[in-house]
């Protein structure tokens, strides 16, 4: 098992600085642009690319690093720049973990690469979950996969909802239920390569965050994909199922194997965020002056600021004691990473809404960025496992009841 240290190695370092100079030159300059139009950022994407940022090679080396924390300090430089041009270029990662959590290592070498393109031919990736009616109840998935056995194909009909690169990704990785009796174990992950018959985007949604990562609906009719797309094989399935209906326990849901795997990246972003709102709160704290003085020589202020600090910096201690018990395998016996990406999400949202306070007037105004740091701040207690979930799983972790 790899040791933690709290000191960042030179490559962890190098990296860190390196990702935090693409995020002021390229990510802040062009964040309030982006939100306001609402769309993919094309260029911003091509740019990340053109530098190696975005793409399969980047990806591997940073997951590569034994102690986990590479990935966990590109998320929060980038997350730092813009939450929503962040999620734009690390979106297409979800399918990607979606991919080497169920599929087999042939699976993971074909798709994963056409998860990102390259520089001259970008694609986008999409891992499509979540439903109207499941949200936080994985389990009850409507989304259905009915295999053709004349034809060996996968037939799947459902809508799935708030996906990010929804629709228009070239290669979805989608959960279906293939046996609803099974609930959540009766379900498994598909590849729907670019091309395919049968998938198209639904709703857009226009969002009170990250509005520069593009967010929708994605309706499957009859969506007929290849045998070879189910990952992890039906041989594989088939086995999986016969354990579940015998009552015998099994490996991971095909969407918890993934959400297990990215909660703590989801905190280090919400921390990149914080931490933006942070520092600029404590600049303007200096300069701005009131009644003869700075306003940081208030108590009101400063001890504002001195909680802002300590539960940004307890957030990033908790990420980063996550990302490293998922990296060496050491077991989570009390939901440590749910409590990882609880606590960053929700130190986000107050330290954001501190920083408008802060600034007063000037806060709540979208010539300054710490409004659209809040809006952003928000979607980090929802997505991937709601803060009431993750206190759910915490909950049943440490005390070993399935409460409800």
């Amino acid at each position: 098992m790899t040791d933690f240290s709290m000191t960042l190695n030179e490559d962890q370092t190098t990296l860190r600085d390196w990702v935090h100079g693409f995020a002021a030159d390229v990510l802040r300059p062009a964040a309030h642009e982006w939100d306001e139009r609402e769309e993919t950022p094309w260029p911003i994407i091509e740019e990340a690319a053109k530098l190696g940022i975005y793409s399969v090679d980047f990806l591997a080396n940073a997951v590569a690093d034994p102690t986990g924390l590479s990935f966990m300090l590109i998320l929060e430089e980038l997350a730092w720049g813009d939450a929503g041009l962040c999620m734009s270029i690390m979106g297409s990662s979800l399918a990607v973990a979606g991919i080497m959590a169920n599929g087999t290592p042939a699976q993971q070498m074909e798709w994963v690469p056409q998860c990102f393109g390259t520089p001259d031919d970008l694609k986008l990736a999409a891992f499509a979950v979540t439903e109207p009616d499941a949200g936080s109840d994985v389990s009850s998935l409507r989304t259905r996969a009915v295999y053709d056995e004349a034809t060996d194909e996968w037939v799947l009909n459902g809508t799935k909802t708030w996906i990010t690169n929804g629709g228009i990704a070239n290669l979805h990785v989608v959960v279906a239920s293939v046996e609803p009796a099974l609930a959540g174990r009766g379900q498994a992950s598909f590849v729907i390569p670019e091309g395919t018959a049968g998938i198209r985007m639904g709703q857009k949604f226009q969002k009170m965050g990250i509005r520069a990562s593009h967010t929708a609906e994605v309706v499957l009719e009859d969506c007929r994909i290849p045998g070879r797309c189910l990952l992890g094989g039906k041989d594989k399935l088939d086995e999986r199922l016969a354990r579940a209906r015998e009552g015998k326990k099994s490996s991971s849901q095909a969407a918890m194997a993934t959400f297990e795997s990215t909660r703590p990246g989801v905190g280090a972003q919400a921390v990149g965020i914080a931490r933006a709102a942070y520092e600029y709160s404590l600049d303007y704290a200096k300069e701005r002056k009131q009644f003869g003085r700075a306003i940081i020589e208030n108590q009101g202020i400063a001890f504002k600021l001195a909680d802002m600090k300590m539960h940004l910096d307890a957030a990033r201690l908790l990420v980063w004691r996550a990302a490293w018990m998922a990296a060496t395998r050491a077991p989570f016996t009390a939901g440590e990473g749910s409590m990882s990406k609880l606590f960053a999400g929700e130190a986000a949202v107050k330290i954001t809404e501190e920083a408008i306070q802060i600034l007063g007037g000037y806060g709540y105004v979208r010539e300054y960025p710490v409004e659209r740091w809040h809006r952003d701040a928000k979607i980090y207690t929802i997505f991937e496992g709601t803060s009431e979930i993750q206190r759910l799983i915490i909950s049943r972790a440490i005390s070993g009841v399935h409460i409800r």
